[in-house]
């Protein structure tokens, strides 16, 4: 049973930091087609330095998370911004994503979250580590 938990994790944490490395990646760097930070900074009327902090943590969160190397601290990077993504862009809209809603970042926090509290598991890079570093 225990290798197909850690399997389930590595693909869970896989799915997870796509999201965030698209998405963080798009808000950095302007990639994938994404708004860069000025436009982003438009876009929610945040600070600059603000935009920058948000797209560092998804892309080093979902980094952390695809490595599973401080998993633990990536999670809660991520967590944060999904609150972020979804009290101040898109409760307004309701739930239903096809409405601009919180649907998917209610579920990537969610999942997030699931591994904050489950760590990375065994396929990782933190398996290597030591119990003090591995814990992170």
């Amino acid at each position: 049973m225990i290798p197909r938990i850690n399997a389930a994790l590595l693909v869970i944490r896989i799915a997870a930091s796509l999201a965030f490395l698209y998405h963080g990646s798009g808000i950095l760097f302007g990639a994938f087609g994404g708004p860069g930070p000025r436009g982003f900074a438009a876009f929610t009327h945040m600070p600059l330095g603000m935009v920058h902090l948000v797209g560092l943590a998804q892309v080093c969160g979902g980094l952390a998370i695809l490595l599973g190397i401080f998993t633990r601290i990536g999670a809660i990077c991520v967590v944060i911004v999904m609150l972020g993504a979804i009290f101040l862009v898109h409760a307004p809209h309701g739930f239903d994503i096809n409405k601009g809603g919180y649907e998917y970042a209610l579920s990537l926090l969610l999942v997030a979250f699931g591994l904050f509290l489950s760590g990375p598991g065994a396929y990782s890079i933190a398996a290597n580590l030591p119990a003090s570093v591995a814990k992170l």
